[in-house]
């Protein structure tokens, strides 16, 4: 795989996509529409997976020996990428918090 800028900005926006829709689960739990939430824990795990895939081929291709330069939006995309998925982790876990509160105060 060679660097290009569609490659780099294709990871971007499935970053940018897994992080959206991880929020907009936290959003959904809030007002406890578990369904929906669901849809966006899931629908951000795919898409922050199509980003993996990309950031993966990159490492491949560099072989650890410096074959893929590294410039500045390569390293913001690398900080999309990580900040989506610990993002998206986060809102699983806050959203098991919901539901068990919600459990708790319709018990």
């Amino acid at each position: 795989m060679e660097l290009d800028e569609t490659t780099v900005m294709e990871l971007i926006i499935h970053a940018g996509e897994a992080r959206s829709l991880s929020m907009e689960a936290l959003r959904a739990a809030r007002k406890h529409d578990w369904a929906t939430a669901d849809q966006h824990l899931t629908a951000a795990s795919a898409a922050a997976r199509e980003a993996h895939k990309i950031q993966t081929a990159l490492i491949g291709a560099d072989e650890g020996c410096g074959k893929i330069p590294v410039n500045l939006i390569l390293v913001h995309a690398q900080d999309h990428l990580m900040n989506a998925m610990l993002c998206r982790e986060l809102a699983e876990e806050i959203i098991v918090l919901h539901r068990e509160i919600a459990a708790l105060k319709s018990a």
